[in-house]
């Protein structure tokens, strides 16, 4: 069974909340920031620049979202900034609200208080990769006890590098609910760094990397409390299943949601009066200031039949900026 948070996100349903881009943690060769969300104090909320609250709610309501993930950077070095969050999402959508959180320090037990204090439902953390196989009897294995004791889901989240049987031990021993693991990939932020480590992308793939794949789930994957996420998994479901929600939510009645949770919508330069004279159903239509939007079925129909000279169908992403997939002229 796996964990609410990871069902939620598979569901496309989890609204990623970006609080942080700074980190101690310097020498990941992996980390997959860009450069514009590495060192930088701007918070978002999915892809949306947070400059109120309300944009966060805002951005909530319109993936129609069933919890968050804070993520950084370093969520713990903001820890502030990160409690109001956690708490502001709480308040405004209430307890079954899921929220987990992604960190690559230990914190302490004053960190855990108040994280669990704000609402914070389940902890992910990533210890660093020279440490692992030597985590017992660390600070390592001292926090997944006491993010428990403060009422806090701890659990493991790490990438896809090598296959590391200590992991397994923590899940037997009950210190922690579950290990998540990541294949491996490369990002515009490391692909650099990824090179120079000897990593080559995986032959057919636009991220995935040439790794121990097959051996990390010979040796974890058959645990029951193990998972691992694919690339493709993590794009269909992150990111295309978010778009789906969204566009299902903000979708006029005659927007198309395509597969890939884009809309597409027909428009021309016509007025309202030439709609109307065309009959066209006021819902099947939004004026604009310079242009109409209308159900690109209709539109196209027009055209073929010599009512309308010329339009064209968009394909939009239902983001905040309404970024423009395609466009294909008519007439």
């Amino acid at each position: 069974m796996i964990s609410k948070g990871c069902e939620q996100c598979a569901k496309g349903g989890k609204m990623v909340m970006f609080v942080y881009g700074y980190c101690d943690q310097r020498d990941c060769f992996y980390c997959p920031l860009g450069e514009n969300r590495k060192n930088v104090t701007q918070v978002y909320a999915n892809e949306r620049a947070v400059e109120s609250d309300e944009d966060v709610i805002e951005e909530a309501r319109r993936m129609d979202a069933l919890g968050s993930s804070i993520t950084g950077g370093e969520p713990q070095e903001a820890l502030d900034r990160t409690c109001h969050y956690i708490s502001l999402l709480k308040e405004e959508f209430g307890e079954d609200h899921h929220i987990h959180l992604y960190t690559g320090i230990t914190g302490g037990r004053e960190n855990m208080r108040r994280l669990a204090e704000a609402g914070l439902d389940e902890i992910r953390f990533h210890p660093p990769l020279e440490q692992w196989g030597q985590l017992h009897g660390t600070e390592w294995e001292d926090i997944l006890y006491v993010a428990r004791e403060e009422g806090l889901t701890p659990a493991f989240e790490i990438p896809g590098i090598r296959a590391e049987p200590e992991f397994l031990e923590f899940l037997d021993e009950g210190a922690a609910d579950f290990c998540n693991i990541n294949e491996f990939e490369m990002s515009d932020g490391n692909f650099r760094r990824m090179k120079e480590e000897g990593f080559e992308l995986r032959e057919g793939h636009m991220s995935a990397v040439e790794s121990p794949k097959e051996e990390i789930l010979d040796v974890m994957g058959d645990h029951e409390r193990v998972y691992f996420c694919t690339s493709v998994f993590k794009d269909a479901a992150q990111h295309r299943r978010r778009l789906k929600r969204m566009a299902r939510t903000l979708r006029r009645p005659f927007d198309e949601v395509t597969d890939d949770g884009t809309l597409v919508y027909g428009k021309a330069w016509v007025t309202e009066e030439d709609l109307r004279a065309l009959g066209v159903p006021e819902e099947y239509y939004t004026v604009k200031s310079e242009h109409v939007e209308v159900a690109w079925w209709l539109l196209e129909e027009m055209i073929e039949e010599g009512d309308l000279a010329e339009g064209e169908i968009v394909e939009q992403y239902p983001t905040v900026d309404g970024t423009v997939v395609e466009r294909t002229p008519l007439a």
